[in-house]
């Protein structure tokens, strides 16, 4: 008989319902053995830096492993189901897919973002991207007003965190994509790393761009160094090709491989650190000495918890 209060999961599962078929995706997309010659089940590691061309300028598809790589489409192709989206490039870490982001602006940009926001991309939008004259506002997107009231002529990106790293702070992507796209020119940008896909979907609820630090629940070792951008939008996908090329931020084969394997199991390991989570939770806020539990997906007296209900709303 399970230890469990009878009625946590009723208590919870109106913010955490997954979605159908998730772990299906994420076992096989990608993943077709008729790819190789050899018809293996486990994708293979390719770590040849070039490939042979038939002919000159001609690569069948491959030709240098900077702009494409046979272990890395692999990965490409399960991350962007993930997400249920067309399109993923993957990036040597969180960071570097932020900074392929970002490389698609130029100077004189404008970019909105949480006064919340995780440390390493507080630092870079302050001490690396103003340094090319792209400016960036820092505020409290969980007001959407004062997102709104930030946008200038000259933004090209509103990017925030839902749940923020690490106060766990929603903002409610679904009313943020309306403001934002009322200006065709601006992108909604979503670091999607603390909920993972399997808890939400951005694109789904509006958003341009997903970006994700693999390092995090995705690969969920703590053995991968590894971020990605995920789009269903052609002509960006297109920038972040040219960006792994040009710019080589890319992670190796093997690093690949180590995700696509860890991508497996990440439904399994996400339903654990959710239950253990919601108990560790559920037992700080009943404490007299604790004056405030930041777990807001799970605890009713949280404010914002209407927002939750869109995290995993397909």
């Amino acid at each position: 008989m399970s230890s469990e209060p009878p009625n946590k999961k009723q208590k919870t599962s109106e913010c955490v319902e997954t979605f159908p078929g998730f772990a299906t995706a994420v076992i096989h997309v990608g993943q077709n053995p008729d790819q190789w010659a050899s018809k293996s089940v486990v994708p293979l590691i390719s770590l040849s830096t070039t490939f042979k061309q038939d002919e000159p300028a001609k690569p069948d598809p491959y030709e240098y492993t900077r702009g494409g790589n046979p272990t890395r489409s692999v990965l490409e192709a399960c991350l962007a189901a993930s997400e249920r989206a067309k399109y993923a490039h993957v990036a040597s870490s969180g960071l570097a897919a932020t900074s392929m982001i970002t490389q698609t602006l130029k100077s004189g940009d404008h970019i909105v973002t949480m006064n919340d926001l995780y440390g390493g991309t507080n630092r870079y939008f302050r001490r690396v991207v103003a340094k090319f004259d792209i400016s960036t506002s820092f505020v409290d997107c969980t007001d959407l007003n004062k997102l709104e009231e930030a946008i200038q002529p000259n933004t090209k990106i509103v990017w925030i965190e839902s749940p923020t790293n690490p106060t766990l702070r929603i903002v409610d992507i679904e009313g943020a994509a309306k403001i934002v796209h009322k200006n065709p020119e601006i992108l909604l940008v979503v670091d999607n790393t603390f909920m993972s896909p399997y808890f939400q979907r951005p694109l789904d609820l509006g958003a341009d761009i997903v970006m994700h630090s693999i390092t995090k629940y995705i690969n969920g070792h703590s053995d991968v160094l590894m971020g990605v951008v995920i789009t269903n939008n052609a002509e960006f996908a297109q920038k972040m090709h040219f960006l792994q090329l040009a710019v080589g931020a890319v992670p190796s084969p093997f690093d690949c491989y180590l995700a696509n394997r860890g991508l497996k199991t990440l439904h399994v390991r996400m339903k654990e650190h959710e239950r253990n989570a919601v108990a560790v939770a559920e037992y700080l806020e009943s404490s007299p000495h604790v004056e405030r539990v930041y777990y807001p997906v799970a605890l009713l007296s949280t404010p914002r918890r209407a927002h939750c209900r869109n995290l995993s709303v397909e």
